[in-house]
């Protein structure tokens, strides 16, 4: 595939994921909060995949343009929760834990598909289907371990830095977030100048081998075929 119509290819799929991974993301951010007590979000018209409801702009261009973005942070209000700490850090791990979920199960996908090209890929239309099929969910796999090994580094505002409640005193933690401004201007200066790309490089290598493995299952079953 020639190297423009590749990068055209990847925006392509960039694009499904701008409308279904951000979207659950946050959605899932929203209904964590709602079932810890916290109806904020729902209120608000957050609880729903509408991207609509969800995208913002710059993050929406980030994603694009280097394969990680963001979309509006979800409202909400910890002192809802019965354990404000607990709650928070709950709701929060929610956001990653859905696009693991979407990894995951584009992994299973991409693993299906490649199985269907390697037993029809000398058919042309079910051939190139399946190929078409395998490049997609590969990258999509790819976005979704990106997007959750990124909002897991424990850096304001991502959804790691909300997690550290649990570890922070309340004043330590709003102490640091007072400079949440800064330090994200800090953080995107890392990710475009590429200093963060070997760390996130390595993590995201880690769940794609725990995900291989997790979905070893669907090579058994081709090997059984």
């Amino acid at each position: 595939m020639p190297a423009v119509a590749e990068y055209l290819y990847t925006l392509f799929v960039r694009a499904i994921a701008l409308v279904i991974s951000l979207p659950f993301h946050e959605c899932a951010h929203a209904w964590a909060a709602y079932k810890l007590g916290d109806p904020t979000a729902k209120n608000q018209g957050r609880l729903t995949l509408n991207p609509l409801k969800h995208l913002d702009p710059f993050g929406a261009i980030m994603l694009m343009l280097v394969g990680i973005g963001y979309a509006k942070p979800v409202p909400i209000y910890p002192y809802h929760f019965k354990n404000p700490k607990v709650g928070m850090a709950l709701s929060s791990l929610a956001g990653p834990v859905s696009n693991l979920l979407l990894a995951y199960i584009s992994m299973i996908l991409y693993k299906l598909s490649f199985i269907g090209y390697l037993l029809w890929g000398s058919l042309p239309l079910a051939g190139e289907l399946m190929l078409n099929l395998t490049n997609i969910f590969s990258i999509l796999v790819g976005i979704n371990v990106g997007l959750a090994v990124f909002n897991l580094l424990p850096i304001p505002p991502l959804d790691g830095s909300r997690i550290m409640t649990l570890f922070l005193s309340e004043r330590s933690y709003f102490s640091i977030m007072r400079y949440e401004r800064y330090i994200m201007l800090g953080l995107f200066v890392l990710l475009f100048s590429g200093v963060l790309d070997r760390p996130l490089s390595v993590l995201q290598n880690l769940v794609f081998s725990l995900f291989d493995f997790l979905t070893g299952y669907v090579d058994w079953l081709y090997r059984l075929m």
